[in-house]
């Protein structure tokens, strides 16, 4: 690429090397852009007869063709694409969504050249309308051989990033007390109800049980009949482990436990399990306050049905120290 000048009248569908300005200061034309025919007209009539453009090898690839190439590649599920100036492409999500974010793929196509991409987090919820994504080019153009090098690991690997929809996502409450249930749900619904609303959801099933295996199982069983997206047990007791109340009556009623314990602070006392593909979390102490907690971390891939492993919940330490 070289950058060279020319006049006005031969610059149609060339490339701006720098931005322009007027005499006040107000930009008048910015650095990248293609010239158009109006532009021409306009320019002349601000006294200008020369102007730098710049002008691309055969090798090299134009900033807006490399992104769009790349948007059109790195990514599935609800989103589109909006080109932005200067050699920028975002993905917009179309519908409440939970952003997924292949880590390791990422990193390498950022250790490419000519090119990077920056995501929302891994887990993250995105209302409809948001920016989830952009890559921005390097100025001008790319080379075609770190062009199509990026586009092929895409292609080979991708996506890096899935836009899943939450689409009629719903959430069952089991709350529960060993003296009386309804004291959990006095204690916790109007913070949970706060919690829900932060992701779209304005209302929820809910069942208030003793906290012993028989009734834990039986509102389990109640709550999964309506067929959520997930369940969520807040208990007013923290359980030691999976051979408690709240975990016994789990694997009661054939549940799989996935994880008990998880690097994320507060909420490391995460039970979580799955009752074919419903998953069933207790979250001891993340119902008593309105700050981010393993909650807010695990609601958007359950509100999109992604099923959380066990290697993904032990890659939440990363980040996991939330205050």
């Amino acid at each position: 690429m070289k950058a060279q000048t020319i006049e006005i009248q031969q610059s149609t569908g060339r490339i701006l090397s720098s931005a322009i300005f007027r005499p006040g200061g107000k930009k008048l034309l910015a650095k990248g852009h293609i010239l158009r025919e109006e532009d021409i007209r306009i320019l002349r009539s601000e006294g200008l007869d020369h102007i730098w453009v710049a002008e691309l090898d055969e090798d090299e690839v134009p900033e807006e063709q490399a992104v769009c190439a790349i948007a059109a590649e790195m990514a599935c599920g609800c989103y589109e694409i909006q080109l932005a100036p200067g050699g920028r492409a975002n993905l917009i999500a179309t519908e409440d969504c939970c952003v997924l974010v292949d880590e390791e793929l990422l990193r390498q196509v950022n250790c490419t050249t000519g090119l990077v991409i920056a995501t929302t987090l891994n887990f993250s919820f995105a209302a409809a309308g948001q920016r989830i994504a952009t890559i921005k080019s390097a100025p001008f153009a790319i080379a075609k051989s770190d062009f199509e090098g990026s586009l092929n690991m895409l292609k080979d690997r991708g996506p890096i990033m899935q836009a899943r929809p939450a689409r009629g996502a719903s959430i069952a409450v089991l709350y529960c007390d060993p003296i009386n249930g309804d004291r959990g749900k006095a204690l916790f619904e109007s913070v949970l109800r706060q919690k829900l609303e932060r992701f779209g959801l304005r209302a929820h099933q809910s069942v208030a049980v003793l906290e012993n295996e028989e009734h834990v199982s039986r509102g389990l069983q109640q709550l999964l009949r309506t067929k959520p997206a997930g369940i969520l047990i807040a208990s007013t007791t923290a359980p030691a482990g999976p051979d408690d109340v709240v975990g016994r009556a789990m694997e009661r009623i054939g549940c799989q436990i996935e994880r008990f314990l998880v690097p994320v602070e507060p909420g490391n006392l995460l039970l979580m399990g799955y009752k074919d593909d419903t998953p069933i979390l207790s979250a001891p102490g993340c119902f008593r306050s309105l700050k981010p907690n393993v909650i807010d971390l695990l609601l958007p891939p359950v509100m999109a049905r992604y099923r959380v492993s066990t290697w993904e919940l032990a890659c939440l330490g990363h980040g996991g120290l939330l205050s």
